[in-house]
């Protein structure tokens, strides 16, 4: 199993960044909900704002630089080599269309959509090593992607990443999947990232995404806070053997998750969500 730079073994999420219309509303409104703060971003950096938890940098907010762009979080995925990542995505029909680039010694990225469409990131580390804090209340922990095709999904994680896909379906009563590093037991304890297929309890014309998912302390009361600030529970806080969570948008229309792992025995390296 390779491991990138940053000590993350190769395909783990190691990142997490949203693009947002409003850059200041995007601050008070993650200060509020997760006890962000914030170290902005020069306009070299095209004002890209590093978000700390508790001092520990947990993620990023950016303003989109065109307002034709989507306006979502990204996930990114660690990588030794980005070119070498590069070569594998196009070999396994995926699509890039940023980079790999290079980014003043702090690292190197791409962007690319995989075969379902679905847009993740890819970081190689060099001075920023990604997140210095995940796992635990006000960090990310967990990503899934919402796929319609499965089967030309699964197969080109395995070959970009070296996943092993462990179905989970019998259990969840959905198409969920958990994906595993290379050299791990495809069990869902060793997961770092699941697949959900998409049905009829999505509208057709929703593109295929990844979600990411940030720990709280307290579900309910995220949720709330979020409509507070003018935010939307896309589905409501419900109780699952991993924890308590919700999916939500913020007040620009980002969509996100929030989960509460504090239940006793259970730990986020596990399949999160059935939504």
């Amino acid at each position: 199993m390779s491991s990138a730079p940053d000590g993350y073994p190769e395909g783990t999420p190691c990142w997490a960044d949203a693009m947002l219309p409003d850059l200041a509303a995007g601050k008070r409104f993650y200060g509020e909900i997760f006890d962000w703060t914030f170290e902005d971003g020069g306009g070299e950096y095209g004002y890209y704002t590093q978000a700390f938890h508790e001092g520990k940098n947990v993620a990023a907010l950016a303003p989109k630089p065109d307002g034709r762009m989507p306006t979502t979080w990204s996930v990114y995925f660690a990588s030794p080599d980005v070119a070498a990542t590069a070569d594998r995505i196009r070999a396994a029909r995926g699509q890039i269309f940023m980079g790999p680039m290079a980014i003043d010694g702090f690292g190197t990225m791409l962007m690319a959509a995989d075969p379902g469409g679905a847009v993740f990131g890819v970081w190689q580390a060099g001075s920023h090593k990604g997140f210095e804090k995940r796992g635990e209340p006000g960090a990310f922990g967990w990503t899934e992607v919402y796929t319609w095709d499965a089967q030309a999904v699964d197969p080109f994680y395995e070959a970009v990443f070296g996943f092993a896909t462990h179905d989970l379906s019998d259990e969840t009563g959905t198409g969920f999947a958990v994906w595993t590093p290379a050299g791990a037991p495809a069990t869902p304890e060793h997961a770092v990232a699941g697949r959900a297929v998409m049905d009829d309890r999505f509208p057709r014309e929703m593109p295929a995404h990844f979600l990411a998912y940030f720990v709280v302390e307290n579900c309910d009361t995220v949720a709330e806070a979020v409509l507070r600030l003018h935010g939307r529970v896309r589905l409501e806080p419900q109780d699952t053997p991993y924890g308590r969570f919700a999916m939500l948008a913020d007040d620009q229309g980002a969509d996100f998750a929030i989960i509460d792992v504090s239940q006793p025995g259970q730990e986020l390296g596990q399949e999160l969500g059935q939504g």
